[in-house]
């Protein structure tokens, strides 16, 4: 019975999908073709409107403008004298009429060909001044235009006294009016004065010609009123305005021969199917108007509509006929397949609860410490590692409360961390940063912790606009350079002690050996011994002075940049040697500022020493120190000069250790130590430094420092702080001397006794950059 029920709704579904088909698709095509047999209803009613229309508009206008070209010859034929002044006040209301198409209106006399002179004198003297009359030859009798005005302020004047008895079809419709007396209208033809236009811009025209007989007994004739109209833009204007741009014409004429010749055409929109004919009657004329349409655009906004209803119906109707049979025959397929979805969907959510899982371990696991900040700066994410390194449990939204509430301070200690600085923010600004040092002091961190932090945007296939930050402590690692540090200081100490007793050695023996031709080889290996000896002592004094720059304590107070440059330049000029150009300076006031005067001494040695250095062969040097625009609370002091250079390529790189550019650097000294001995110290006063051409050619180098108004009392952030490295570094000293005074050789009593004191900055100018 199951099976049978089965194979009955089995067999069901297709004939329900088919009857449903059949019933959508006859009611489709019934539906579409009455559409389609109204809108066509509609829109040959619309056409015999538009046409009707059109044609009662032809005749209204050709009417209008017949009526006013009469009344016009009317006027002048009651004047025994024309003149210009009366013929313009005559054509005025012509002017004001907005004819359309009109082209202008003139007066026309008829000369016979001995009397071309005097009637030339004639019209001059009644106005038509300059009038030259232009016979044409072999004519008896001449018809020149005397008097003309232009209907449309776009058209040029027409110039007088030409003769249009030879031009055709004029001189045989003028002609005609004057034998007949009445309003003739021409046949179609280019105007003159558009025949000097491209051939797509002529048109044809046709002219009213009214003859102008006066009223006495004995009518007298005087001439004629002629003027144009263009079709082309006539029956445009008629058909856009009464047609409202839906139907296209032409307007043709039955020529005196009987023949039809085509005034004007325009074509309007669309695909023209419905066509309608009329004659009309212009003067002694009679014209044919021509319209047609398109259905479509007659029918209304909806002409789509049939297609529409067929083409939606016949879609509806399938997918209503494929319903039914998916209904019918798919509900045992519908079971099956919300079954293996609902199982998928399981394991994706344990596969999910999985990985979510392992995260959390990871994230728990790890001694990093990991943060994660959502577009607006709102805490997502914060494994144990980060909580404990921070000091703090749970964060808050607002970023530019974070410095207050952790505790951020610079790795001087003492200067709050901007909240632009701080490596999430940049992070959120799609700036990753690496290794950004920074000091957390707050209550769970109340001696302070020195922290490296790694900021990177989040990927944006984790759904959320974000930054992540990776933290880890590094104050034991300071702490272990910091003893480094101290072994090397007391280790360079300790080497300069032997290098001074060669040195003194190797000089004595220099000067006891005898100048004499077999002793210049010993005389000249001396030499380089000492020269030796003085590379290796500059050596550890940069070594001392890298060591220094990172760990010895800073004693700031106001000092007077400006000063102690002159003084620095002062000493370098003077320790110039003969061969050396002298080079000119040049040092603008600088405002004060806090530093450690010895440590800000290097830094403007070292610049200033490379300004003078760095120079072409036989070039003079030039050094130029200046202040700088920098932010509030803050001095940036710039030294410039007229060098070597350095190529863009190196200038990212001038301020790391031992790194020379080797082109330009090749013939000049030095250990490659200078500028990053001058970044440690400009980075420990919370400041900043850099390089840049020099517009003048050369090198400016800048770097900025606080001002005394803007700088706080230092405070101890370091396990092992600035204080606790001097006195180490003292008592290694002290140490260290008391055991080599005890074990004192022989032969060593030179050897000089110096004093335990911290490493003193170098003061030679051979720093490279």
């Amino acid at each position: 019975m199951g099976r049978s029920r089965d194979g009955a709704r089995r067999a069901t579904g297709p004939l329900l999908s088919v009857a449903v088909l059949l019933a959508g698709v006859v009611a489709t095509v019934l539906s579409a073709v009455t559409l389609r047999a109204a809108q066509s209803e509609t829109a040959n009613r619309v056409m015999d409107q538009r046409h009707q229309i059109a044609l009662a508009a032809i005749r209204m206008e050709t009417g209008r403008y017949r009526g006013m070209l009469d009344t016009l010859a009317a006027g002048i034929a009651a004047d025994d004298e024309l003149t210009w002044d009366e013929f313009d006040v005559a054509t005025a209301p012509l002017a004001d009429a907005a004819l359309i198409g009109a082209a202008p209106v003139a007066f026309v006399a008829a000369v016979p060909d001995p009397d071309v002179a005097a009637a030339q004198q004639r019209w001059r003297d009644r106005g038509a001044t300059g009038l030259t009359l232009r016979p044409q030859e072999g004519l008896d009798e001449h018809f020149f235009t005397i008097f003309s005005r232009t209907l449309d302020e776009s058209e040029q004047q027409s110039p007088s006294g030409l003769d249009i008895a030879g031009v055709e079809p004029l001189g045989t419709t003028l002609r005609a009016a004057r034998d007949i007396r009445q309003t003739t209208v021409s046949d179609a033809y280019v105007l003159l004065r558009d025949r000097d236009k491209p051939a797509a811009e002529q048109q044809q025209s046709f002219v009213f010609a009214v003859p102008v007989w006066t009223r006495a007994n004995t009518p007298e004739f005087r001439g004629w009123v002629v003027s144009g109209l263009r079709g082309g833009t006539f029956l445009r204007d008629i058909l856009t305005h009464v047609g409202q741009s839906q139907i296209s014409g032409d307007l043709i004429s039955v020529n005196s021969d009987g023949t039809r010749h085509p005034v004007a055409s325009w074509a309007g929109p669309g695909d023209p199917g419905l066509r309608r004919a009329d004659p009309l009657r212009v003067a002694d004329r009679e014209w044919i108007l021509e319209t047609r349409g398109d259905s479509r655009h007659l029918a209304g906004a909806g002409w789509y509509l049939p297609a529409v209803t067929l083409a939606g119906g016949l879609t509806l109707t399938a997918l209503l006929a494929w319903l039914v049979h998916v209904l019918a025959t798919g509900r045992a397929r519908a079971r099956i397949r919300v079954q293996e979805a609902t199982a998928e969907l399981r394991e994706a959510e344990a596969a999910s609860r999985r990985q979510a899982d392992l995260l959390g371990a990871i994230m728990t696991t790890i001694s990093d410490g990991v943060s994660v900040v959502d577009s607006r700066g709102r805490l997502l994410m914060e494994n144990p590692a980060a909580q404990q390194l921070l000091g703090l449990t749970g964060g808050i939204d607002d970023p530019a409360d974070w410095q207050q509430h952790y505790g951020v301070y610079r790795p001087d200690g003492r200067t709050p961390l901007p909240t632009e600085e701080m490596p999430l923010i940049r992070a959120l600004r799609g700036e990753p940063t690496d290794g950004f040092e920074v000091i957390i002091r707050n209550p769970g961190h109340p001696d302070g912790v020195l922290l490296s932090i790694d900021g990177r945007p989040l990927d944006p296939s984790a759904g959320e606009h974000g930054a992540v930050a990776v933290c880890r402590d590094i104050t034991e690692l300071r702490r272990y350079e910091t003893d480094l540090s101290i072994f090397a200081g007391v280790v360079a100490h300790d080497l300069k002690a032997p290098l001074s007793l060669v040195r003194g050695h190797a000089e004595l023996a220099c000067e006891d050996l005898p100048d004499l031709p077999e002793t210049a080889e010993a005389r000249d290996g001396l030499r380089r011994i000492v020269q030796a000896v003085d590379r290796m002592d500059t050596l550890i004094e940069t070594m001392l002075g890298y060591t220094t720059a990172r760990h010895a304590p800073l004693r700031t107070t106001a000092v007077d940049p400006a000063a102690l440059a002159r003084e620095i330049i002062s000493d370098r000029i003077t320790g110039l040697g003969p061969d050396r150009p002298v080079p000119s300076w040049s040092v603008e006031p600088l405002p004060e500022v806090q530093a450690d005067p010895a440590m800000l001494r290097h830094v403007l040695d070292n610049l200033i020493g490379n300004a003078i250095k760095y120079v072409r062969p036989g070039a003079a040097p030039y050094v130029e120190v200046a202040a700088g625009p920098a932010e509030p609370g803050r001095v940036r002091i710039e030294v410039a000069d007229s060098g070597i250079g350095i190529p863009d390529a190196d200038k990212p790189y001038v301020f790391e250790s031992f790194h020379r550019t080797a082109a330009a650097t090749a013939n000049y000294a030095g250990t490659g130590l200078g500028l990053a001995i001058c970044r440690r110290i400009v980075q420990r006063h919370g400041g900043e430094i850099g390089v840049e051409d020099n517009p003048g050619g050369g090198t400016r180098f800048w770097f900025t420092l606080p001002t005394p108004t803007h700088t706080e009392e230092p405070v101890s952030a370091k396990p092992a702080d600035d204080e606790a490295v001097r006195e180490a570094l003292e008592r290694a000293l002290a140490e260290r001397a008391a055991i080599m005074d005890a074990a004192r050789l022989p032969g060593l009593g030179a050897q000089p006794d110096e004093t335990p004191d911290r490493p003193r900055v170098p003061e030679r100018p051979n720093s490279p950059r």
